[in-house]
């Protein structure tokens, strides 16, 4: 069969399976300086394979990135070489619309141009933000461009404003319109939820637009309702496509420096990474889609057969800890009775299990471990109530007499 060339000639899997090799080789570079780098300063104990950002970017994406961005920057700046120069420009527009605003009102408001005015100035408006992404960190304030810098007071005159006159609404317009459609289409294709860095700027530039915006940025909007749908699918492909947990058994985890154990830990708290990711976007998707993605479809499936596979101990408990500060505080704020919610009925049964591993496990051993094993104990009663799993968190206190922590849980 003959190779699939792409226009350079190149044979096209050929080409991208050494670009993959490529990126695999540089990541683990990358890796490797760093953990000499963690070595050298004695910091390698605090660091948790999985929560750093090699996966999120490489020199070469980067560079080929930035060479296809030029490239497409010079191609723009031809788009409107054969327009005429009174068309060419968002002033030149704004300024005849305006002066026929001026002086012949009544025409002007005749004639609808309030609902023309979007769609001539649309592609201008779209070459502008061409390069636009709010996942840049020197991403431009779309409200600093010049494009909105223009049309920011038009149809402000200084005489008193008529409530109907829709021009008012033009730059609430253009946002609904054009930003809104391009921020779904980056939701779509460019935003990587494992990045927390993307992730966190997805989530402001999305409350934004939900606060300044709020005319045309709500449930209703069709195009609001688009972007929320977006974000929903991005997520849910990425549980779908992107999240693996190995499975291993127990004595191949032992040695914590064997290839097995990396990556199965690597594993775990990229996909530790992702819940708090999912989870920033609380207050923006719905509690009930939250739940099910992050809860269900990641904790449940993924990172609790994990737990399962893991050594318990105080590793786990630890692991526990930071599974639970993903969680929003207001899940669990107007529970009432002594239940959690159900999505973490599994989790909360792992973390009692837990506590009779580890009062097993000290029963044969030393004061100072048993002590410790007490201790943790404790923390599992704790972590038991901050997630209003009361009726574990008592059951596990009785169950091991821990009457420091049993007054507090029965005070909630």
């Amino acid at each position: 069969m003959a190779p699939n060339l792409d226009s350079f000639g190149r044979d096209r899997a050929l080409y991208q399976e050494n670009a993959k090799q490529r990126r695999i080789a540089e990541r683990e570079a990358r890796r490797a300086r760093r953990r000499q780098r963690r070595e050298q300063t004695g910091k390698m104990a605090d660091h948790l394979e999985g929560l750093s950002s090699d996966d999120e970017e490489t020199s070469t994406d980067i560079t080929n990135f930035n060479m296809e961005r030029d490239r497409i920057l010079k191609e723009s700046s031809k788009v409107f070489e054969d327009v005429l120069e009174n068309f060419h420009s968002i002033d030149c527009i704004k300024s005849q619309f305006e002066a026929w605003r001026s002086m012949y009102y009544e025409s002007y408001k005749d004639a609808y141009i309030s609902l023309c005015l979007l769609k001539l100035l649309n592609p201008l408006i779209r070459l502008q933000l061409l390069t636009w992404t709010p996942l840049e960190a020197k991403c431009h304030d779309f409200e600093s461009m010049l494009w909105f810098e223009s049309l920011l007071f038009y149809g402000c005159e200084e005489k008193e404003q008529d409530k109907s006159d829709v021009d008012i609404a033009l730059l609430p317009t253009i946002v609904e319109k054009v930003i809104l459609p391009k921020f779904t289409g980056i939701a779509e294709k460019v935003w990587d939820p494992f990045s927390t860095t993307q992730t966190s700027r997805m989530v402001a530039f999305t409350h934004k637009l939900i606060n300044g915006y709020s005319s045309v940025v709500n449930a209703e909007n069709k195009h609001t309702q688009a972007l929320l749908k977006a974000v929903l699918m991005r997520m849910r492909a990425t549980l779908d496509n992107d999240v693996f947990m190995p499975l291993y058994p127990k004595n191949v985890l032992e040695n914590k420096n064997s290839g097995p154990c990396v990556f199965f830990q690597r594993q775990f708290w990229s996909s530790v990474k992702l819940l708090e990711n999912f989870l920033q976007w609380y207050g923006i998707l719905s509690n009930k889609s939250l739940q099910e993605l992050a809860v269900d479809g990641l904790l449940n499936r993924y990172i609790l057969i994990a737990f399962q596979n893991s050594e318990n101990g105080e590793e786990s408990l630890k692991k526990a800890q930071s599974v639970i500060v993903c969680f929003p505080k207001q899940w669990f704020a107007n529970l009432k009775g002594t239940k959690t919610i159900s999505q973490l009925e599994n989790f909360c049964r792992y973390l009692v299990h837990l506590a009779g591993t580890i009062y097993r496990n000290s029963i044969c051993s030393s004061d100072v471990e048993k002590r410790n094993a007490r201790e943790h104990i404790k923390l599992i009663v704790k972590l038991l109530t901050s997630v209003h799993a009361l009726d574990h968190a008592v059951a596990v206190a009785n169950d091991h007499n821990v009457k420091e922590v049993k007054a507090l849980v029965e005070a909630k």
